[in-house]
C-alpha cells in the first residue's frame, strides 16, 4: 500500500500482497476510486452520485474532442519517444462523462517512468500550451497517472500493469489506431498483440 498525500493506492509489492483485490470487480471498483479521488481534487465533478450516475454514459457536451485527441496522440507518442512500450489509447467518451482518453504506456524501471511523466508533461505544457491538472503515483513510480481534465495518462512497471490491466477492465472502449505513429518514433512501442 502507498500512501500519497491524500491517496491511498494499493499497488503490487513482490512480497505483500494481502491489500490486492482479488476479483475482477473488486479491481474495477479500486481503479474507479482511484480515478474518483482524481476527479474530487480537480473539482471537475460535484459529487460522487452524479459521477457513478453518468460513469458509463459518456459525456453530452464535449467542450473541445480535438482538442482531447490531439493531447492523447502526443502523449502517446512522447511516451514512445522516451523508451515507454506496449502504449495504447483508449477512446473512453462513449464510456465516460469525464474523460475523452485514456492514455496508457509501461515503462521498464521508476527512472524511465519518472522520464516519460516529466516529457509528457512539458510537451503537453509547452508546445500544445495545456496544463496538468494533477499527477499521483510519482513518488512510488509504480502507477503514475497524469491528468489533463479529458486525457488521464497512466504509466505503469510492467508487473503493476499486468496486475491492473485497465485495457482488459475498458474491454469495451475502442482503441485508437496509432501504431504505425508509433513505430515511427520507437518500433518497440506497440503492444505485441498489434
Amino acid at each position: 500500500m502507498n500512501i500519497q498525500g491524500e491517496y491511498v493506492i494499493d499497488t503490487p509489492e513482490s512480497d505483500h500482497d494481502e491489500n490486492m483485490p482479488a476479483t475482477e470487480n473488486e479491481i474495477e471498483n479500486e481503479v474507479e476510486n482511484n480515478i474518483d479521488s482524481v476527479i474530487d481534487d480537480d473539482n471537475t465533478q460535484t459529487s460522487d452520485e452524479n459521477f457513478n450516475d453518468d460513469f458509463h454514459a459518456g459525456a453530452v457536451n464535449r467542450q473541445n474532442p480535438e482538442r482531447s485527441l490531439e493531447l492523447a496522440k502526443s502523449a502517446a507518442l512522447t511516451a514512445a519517444h522516451h523508451g515507454g512500450f506496449n502504449i495504447i489509447v483508449l477512446d473512453m467518451t462513449e464510456r465516460s462523462a469525464s474523460f475523452d482518453y485514456f492514455v496508457i504506456a509501461t515503462g521498464t524501471s521508476r527512472r524511465q517512468l519518472h522520464a516519460m511523466s516529466e516529457e509528457i508533461d512539458h510537451e503537453l505544457e509547452d508546445r500544445l500550451n495545456d496544463k496538468r491538472m494533477n499527477i499521483d503515483g510519482y513518488d512510488d513510480s509504480r502507477w503514475i497517472v497524469l491528468d489533463y481534465g479529458t486525457v488521464l495518462v497512466h504509466m505503469f512497471d510492467e508487473e503493476t500493469r499486468q496486475y491492473y490491466s485497465l485495457e482488459a477492465l475498458w474491454s469495451d472502449a475502442p482503441k485508437l489506431d496509432i501504431n504505425d505513429e508509433l513505430k515511427a518514433v520507437n518500433p518497440d512501442s506497440v503492444p505485441e498483440d498489434a
